[in-house]
């Protein structure tokens, strides 16, 4: 196991979790619209940097908003807000973008968000699932005083 601190062991991951994402979403790409992988790449290059963006967009947001109400954890319900939020958000970046680049209409580019966002559902938990063991969990998770936040701990989205 590799240990890394944390600010390092986030930006690797999140490096490292992009660059596999541009790989294999441009394979998916290229399949779901039948057009070339040169094609597919500048796209999935675009959504990949929109996804970083937004998420530390909507992170910082949605953090604001938990401090204003004085929450101290996450429930299970503002998780799965948290996640339906980040997504719906990113759909309305994503989606108009297919309908232009691949000459699509909204229910073809809806139907694109879905299967993207149902690989990078199973890409998610495969991806960080390989670099947990890779590179063990942050310090800032694994210290005895910080056992809560282990069971509570909340991965970046794409």
């Amino acid at each position: 196991m590799i240990a890394l601190r944390p600010v390092t062991r986030r930006v690797i991951y999140v490096i490292s979790y992009e660059l596999v994402a541009i790989v294999l979403s441009t394979a998916l790409l290229t399949f779901m619209s039948n057009d070339d992988a040169h094609n597919s790449t500048p796209i999935a290059i675009t959504i990949s940097l929109l996804a970083v963006i937004w998420n530390y967009i909507f992170n910082l947001l949605f953090e604001t908003w938990e401090k204003r109400r004085g929450a101290t954890s996450r429930s299970i319900a503002t998780r799965v807000a948290h996640a339906t939020g980040f997504e719906v958000g990113l759909c309305l970046f994503t989606i108009p973008l297919y309908m232009w680049w691949y000459e699509v209409s909204a229910l073809q580019a809806m139907v694109m968000e879905f299967f993207i966002l149902l690989f990078f559902l199973a890409y998610t938990y495969c991806f960080t699932w390989a670099f947990d063991t890779i590179f063990g969990l942050s310090q800032q998770t694994s210290s005895p005083r910080n056992k809560s936040c282990a069971r509570e701990r909340v991965q970046p989205s794409s």
